[in-house]
């Protein structure tokens, strides 16, 4: 038996003009092998991922938002599905 280690995080965005910008973070942050689930909350600015841990991290989460041009912050409330 494996250890399931999906992870859902939250990371709270910045700098989102626009709906479009939506796809713009959903592709870059989707492209990660490990990567689950993505989803953009314009009117939130929350972003939320289902990410495999041991092979994507918070920290390169952040960095796929930064790449697309906007600015993300972890969220307290990530939790292990």
């Amino acid at each position: 038996m494996t250890a399931n280690t999906t992870t859902h995080t939250l990371l709270r965005a910045e700098g989102f003009s626009c709906p479009s910008c939506v796809n713009k973070i959903e592709n870059r942050v989707g492209w990660f092998k490990g990567v689950e689930d993505v989803k953009v909350h314009f009117a939130t600015a929350r972003i939320e991922i289902d990410h495999d841990e041991s092979r994507v991290s918070v920290d390169d989460l952040v960095t796929a938002v930064a790449k697309a041009g906007y600015t993300a912050t972890p969220s307290a409330f990530s939790r292990r599905c």
